[in-house]
């Protein structure tokens, strides 16, 4: 951890702190490995509270935490990634009501109700994932974003963007990575 990442925790409630110095700790030490820099040197600015970033020509990350898990992700070009747990319990008609783009919401009420939970649910993950890809915020962006899932296909409704968007359930979490990394069907 840096200097200056300690000061930062130091300001943070207890259980926020410790997720914090966990979360930039294990960030450091994978991209020191992957940049071949001591951790102290890696050029990673990432303050709490805001998506980290690395100096210009280190690449791309992007991180996701949920419960007790933590998904790391670099990248030689913007990436965007999102956990959750898959029986994660929601409130999936008021969600999507509320949050989603009317379309999509059109669409969703064609699924069976039983599985409509976990469809909101994917296509929320897979909305944040792109959201931290765009380095933008729920808030001003996740009504734009709508998730097609007959087309497997993710659009910027305002933008048009159409980032390429993978989804992985891995031992139980859904796993969400959206951008070029996502094109390449890059795993680790």
């Amino acid at each position: 951890m840096s200097d200056r990442e300690q000061a930062w925790a130091q300001r943070l409630p207890a259980p926020r702190r410790q997720r914090y110095l966990r979360s930039r700790g294990l960030l450091r030490r994978q991209l020191a490995a992957l940049l071949e820099l001591p951790a102290q040197e890696v050029p990673l600015h990432s303050p709490p509270g805001e998506a980290p970033i690395l100096a210009q020509g280190s690449g791309h990350v992007s991180l996701s935490h949920s419960r007790d898990q933590l998904l790391l992700a670099w990248s030689p070009w913007p990436i965007g990634v999102d956990l959750e747990w898959h029986q994660r319990a929601i409130q999936a008609e008021l969600l999507a009501r509320r949050f989603f783009p009317p379309l999509e919401w059109q669409h969703l009420q064609s699924v069976v109700a039983a599985e409509r939970p976990a469809a909101v649910l994917e296509s929320w993950v897979r909305k944040e994932a792109a959201i931290k890809w765009q380095r933008s915020s729920l808030a001003s962006d996740l009504r734009h974003w709508c998730w097609n899932a007959n087309l497997q296909q993710l659009q910027h409704l305002e933008q048009g963007w159409q980032p390429a968007c993978q989804m992985q359930l891995r031992n139980g979490w859904l796993c969400a990575v959206v951008g070029e990394a996502a094109e390449q069907g890059i795993w680790g």
